[in-house]
C-alpha cells in the first residue's frame, strides 16, 4: 500500500477524476466539497484528501474492511463495483468453461429481480430460480451454471454494496442468488454450500465501529477443491483477486445488469434453521436466558433457532433487539469490549436469568456469561473457554469416531488438544482464523479464542454465532438437569488436564512500520526466560519448519509450559501477544489458589514482554 502523499495538484485531479466516476451523488458530493476546502488552502482537509489517496484498499483473504467514503482508500460504490469485477473475473478464469475464462450463460428460469432489488417486491423472481436453485435441489458442484450468493448485514450501504455486486456478477454471466433481507453471516457461509455456489460474497464489517463496512469473500463449487467448498479464501486466490481488481479499468466500463438476478425467498433462514437443528426440541426447556444482538442482523435467527432447540423463555434486550446501523448503546458493537454487554447483564439480574449470550452484529460470533457461585455477580467466560466447553460437548458426541478431528488455531489454548486425545480422538492446530480451520481434514469441531466457534462443519464452514449459541445453551441446560453448571466442567477440565490460563497484550500502533521492526528485534533476540523459566524453544512462524504454511510471527515456549505467540493482527495497526501458562491442580479444592497464582504469572510475563519490545 503507497503512502506517498501526491502534490497538490496531482491530488485535486485524482480526486475530481474519482467524484467524475462515482456513481453514489453522496459520495461525490462529499469527495467534490472536501476537494473544494483543500483547494483553498484547509489543512484538514488537505490531510483527510492525502488519507483518502495514500493508496488503494488492499484485499486481502479477509476480503476488504474500511470506514465508509469516497476515495480509493475507503468502502464506497466504486471500490465495492472494482472489487465485484475483480471477483466475477477470478470466478470465470477459476471455475468457468474448464478455466477459459469465459462467461456462461444465465439460465432460462432466472426472471426479472430488478423490481425486488430491496428484497421486498412480490413473489415472482423468488420462485422459479430460488425454487431450482433451493438447498434441497442445489446442482452438484461440477455441473450446471455457475452461482453465486451475495448477502448483507444492516450497516451503512451494505444492501447497495450487495446490489452493485449483484449488478456485477449477473452481468458477467454468473447466476447470482440475492438474500432477501440483512440476515447473519452464517446463513450466507451456509448457502454457499447448500447452493452449490462457486463464490459467496457477504457484505459486512462485523464488529468494527459504526463508520465501516466491510467485504467478505467465500469460493465453492468448481472454484475451489471439495473440501475448501464454502470457506473463506486463502492464498493464492487473495493475490489472484487482487490482481484482476487492479485490472479493472474505469468504472463505467463495468458491465452492471439492470434485472437478471434472484432474490431469494424469505425461507431462507428457515432453511438455514434446519441445517444447522435438523431435530426439533422434543419438550420445553426451561433454562432462562438473556439475548442480546448487539444491533445487528442476528437477533431473530438465533431467538428462533433456540426456540427451536425448545428454549421458551429467551429474553432479547429490548434497546439493542433492532438492527441500528449507529450502534447507540454501545461505544463499540464488539462484545469482547468492556461494557458492550452491561445492558444484557442487568436483565439477566432483573430476571434472575441463567445465561447470557451476547452475538456480535453480523452474528458469527457468539460472548457467554454465567452468573458467579453463591450470587457474586455475573462473569464473562473467556473465549478459551467456552472454545473448552463446546469442545468437552464435541468430545462426547464424537466418542468411538475415528475420524473426527477437533482443531483450533495456535493463539487458542491447548487445552483442546488435551480433552481431544483424553477422548481418543484427533487434534489439530492451524494458523489464526477460520479460513484454516475450515479446512481441517475431518473436522467435528473447531474454534478460537476471538468468539469464534464452528460446532457443524458439515453445514457451515465458518464461525457461526448462531449455532454455537444454541450448543452452549443446550449443554447449560444439559448440567444443570444434573444439578452442575458451565463452570463446574471448567473446574473439572482444570483438574484433569491442568489450570490452562490465557491472556492477551496488544500494542497498537500509529506507524505499521514499527511492527515487523518489533517482531525482528524478538526473533533475533528473543528472551532467555520469562518468569524464571527457561525459553527452552523460541520458534520463527515464517520458518517451514513448523509443520504449517509460514506466517509473521514468533511462538515461545518454556520450560514450565508456558507459551507466547506474538503475531501482527489481521485486522487492526496492532501488535498481539498471546500467553498461555499451564499449572497442575490436585484438586477442586486448590483452584481457587491456582487461578491467583495464574493471575499472577500472566501479569508478570506481560510486563516482562513489554520490557522485551521496547514499551
Amino acid at each position: 500500500m503507497s503512502t506517498d502523499i501526491r502534490p497538490e495538484p496531482d491530488l485535486l485531479a485524482a480526486a475530481r477524476a474519482w467524484a467524475a466516476e462515482d456513481p453514489d451523488p453522496a459520495t461525490r458530493a462529499e469527495l467534490t466539497e472536501l476537494a473544494e476546502r483543500a483547494a483553498a488552502r484547509d489543512a484538514a482537509a488537505q490531510a483527510e484528501l492525502a488519507d483518502r489517496f495514500s493508496g488503494t484498499l488492499q484485499f486481502g483473504t479477509a476480503g476488504l474492511r474500511a470506514a465508509l467514503g469516497a476515495g480509493p482508500m475507503r468502502m464506497n460504490r466504486v471500490v465495492v463495483l472494482r472489487a465485484a469485477a475483480g471477483l466475477a473475473a477470478h470466478v470465470l478464469a477459476t471455475a468457468g468453461d474448464a478455466g477459459t475464462g469465459e462467461a456462461v450463460p444465465v439460465r432460462a428460469d432466472v426472471e426479472d429481480a430488478g423490481a425486488e432489488q430491496a428484497g421486498t417486491g412480490g413473489a415472482g423472481t423468488r420462485n422459479s430460480a430460488a425454487e431450482s436453485a433451493g438447498p434441497g435441489n442445489a446442482a452438484a458442484a461440477g455441473s450446471g451454471p455457475l452461482r453465486a450468493v451475495v448477502g448483507y448485514d444492516a450497516r451503512y450501504n451494505s444492501d447497495v454494496f450487495a446490489r452493485d455486486t449483484a449488478a456485477v456478477f449477473t452481468a458477467a454471466g454468473i447466476e447470482t442468488l440475492l438474500m432477501p433481507s440483512a440476515l447473519p453471516t452464517p446463513v450466507l457461509a451456509w448457502a454457499v454450500r447448500a447452493f452449490a455456489a462457486e463464490v459467496g460474497v457477504m457484505v459486512t464489517a462485523s464488529h468494527n465501529p459504526p463508520a465501516d463496512n466491510g467485504y467478505k469473500v467465500y469460493l465453492g463449487g468448481r472454484a475451489v477443491a471439495p473440501e475448501a467448498r464454502g470457506c473463506q479464501i486463502v492464498a493464492p486466490h487473495d493475490r489472484l483477486i487482487a490482481e484482476r481488481i487492479a485490472a479493472v479499468g474505469p468504472v463505467a466500463g463495468i458491465a452492471r445488469a439492470d434485472s437478471g438476478w434472484t432474490v431469494l425467498p424469505g425461507s431462507v433462514e428457515e432453511d438455514y434453521l434446519r441445517a444447522v437443528l435438523p431435530v426439533s426440541a422434543a419438550g420445553a426447556r426451561d433454562l432462562s436466558i438473556v439475548l442480546t444482538p448487539m444491533h445487528g442482523v442476528g437477533g431473530r435467527t438465533a431467538a428462533q433457532a433456540l426456540r427451536r432447540a425448545g428454549f421458551a423463555d429467551v429474553h432479547v434486550v429490548a434497546e439493542q433487539a433492532e438492527p441500528d446501523p449507529d450502534f447507540p448503546t454501545v461505544a463499540f458493537p464488539n462484545p469482547e469490549e468492556p461494557g458492550a454487554l452491561d445492558l444484557a447483564l442487568a436483565a439477566a439480574r432483573a430476571r434472575n436469568a441463567d445465561l447470557v449470550l451476547a452475538n456480535d452484529p453480523d452474528a458469527d460470533r457468539v460472548a457467554v456469561a454465567v452468573p458467579v457461585p453463591d450470587g457474586a455477580g455475573w462473569r464473562m467466560l473467556h473465549g478459551d473457554e467456552v472454545g473448552a466447553l463446546l469442545g468437552y460437548a464435541a468430545a462426547a458426541r464424537c466418542a468411538g469416531r475415528a475420524d473426527a478431528v477437533l482443531a483450533n488455531s495456535i493463539v487458542s489454548s491447548r487445552l483442546l488438544g488435551r480433552i481431544a486425545a483424553a477422548a481418543g480422538l484427533s487434534h489439530r492446530e492451524t494458523l489464526t482464523g477460520f479460513k484454516w480451520i475450515a479446512r481441517v481434514p475431518g473436522l467435528a469441531y473447531g474454534y478460537e479464542e476471538a468468539l469464534g466457534y464452528c460446532v457443524a462443519p458439515d453445514v457451515v464452514r465458518d464461525k457461526d454465532g448462531i449455532s454455537a449459541a444454541v450448543a452452549v445453551a443446550v449443554l447449560a441446560d444439559e448440567l444443570r438437569a444434573r444439578g452442575r453448571t458451565l463452570q463446574d466442567v471448567l473446574d473439572e477440565l482444570a483438574v484433569a488436564h491442568g489450570l490452562h490460563a490465557t491472556d492477551q497484550l496488544s500494542i497498537r500502533v500509529a506507524d505499521l512500520g514499527r511492527i515487523p521492526a518489533m517482531t525482528a528485534a524478538l526473533r533475533d533476540a528473543p528472551p532467555a526466560a520469562l518468569d524464571g523459566s527457561e525459553v527452552v524453544r523460541a520458534e520463527d512462524l515464517t520458518s517451514p519448519d513448523t509443520g504449517l504454511p509460514p506466517t509473521e510471527g514468533l511462538r515461545l515456549l518454556t520450560a514450565d509450559g508456558t507459551r507466547v505467540i506474538v503475531r501482527p493482527s489481521g485486522t487492526e495497526p496492532k501488535l498481539k501477544c498471546y500467553l498461555e501458562v499451564v499449572a497442575p491442580v490436585p484438586d477442586r479444592a486448590g483452584l481457587p489458589a491456582a487461578r491467583a497464582a495464574a493471575a499472577e504469572k500472566l501479569a508478570r510475563i506481560r510486563a516482562e514482554l513489554g520490557t522485551a519490545l521496547g514499551l
